[in-house]
């Protein structure tokens, strides 16, 4: 309980002390080792790192599950990855708060720091060409209409 407080705080500190990452829109994907993430020809991809104990991803997938059914068929790609250092955390995660989309594991969470990403949930947009169109640090439910905006607008849609 006690570890759980802390990241909580800790994530806290990190959404006020600003969000540098390693990788900006504009910018190709760096190779991540995560077949899961892969894109299909005309195919965009919405990658969400997660972890078990962030209280926001369990708002953010509902969410996700729905973005999937929604925008799937018209060429978007949902990845989880998850960076839970043992799978049982997301393995009880998901039995709580399944997942209609496609859910990748980094026990190392090699790929986060290739990304420097220091704040659960953090995603991006990645278009066709494998280039980031946004990042997005944290979740709140009354922001999801402007994000799914800003995906709708990035695919042309």
């Amino acid at each position: 309980m006690k570890f759980k407080l802390i990241a909580t705080l800790l994530l806290g500190l990190t959404l006020q002390a600003g969000r540098a990452f390693a990788i900006e829109p504009g910018k190709s994907l760096p190779a991540l080792g995560l077949a899961e993430v892969q894109s299909a020809p005309g195919q965009f991809v919405y990658i969400d790192y997660w972890a078990s104990w962030c209280g926001p991803c369990r708002q953010s997938f509902p969410w996700m599950n729905a973005l999937h059914a929604k925008l799937g068929p018209k060429g978007l790609k949902v990845v989880a990855v998850n960076v839970d250092a043992k799978r049982a955390d997301a393995d009880k995660f998901l039995v709580h708060t399944p997942a209609q989309f496609t859910v990748a594991y980094d026990p190392q969470g090699l790929s986060a720091k290739t990304l420097a990403i220091k704040t659960m949930p953090t995603s991006m947009l990645v278009s066709p060409e494998g280039k980031v169109l946004f990042v997005h640090s944290g979740f709140r439910t009354e922001e999801t209409g402007q994000l799914e905006a800003k995906i709708l607008a990035l695919m042309g849609l």
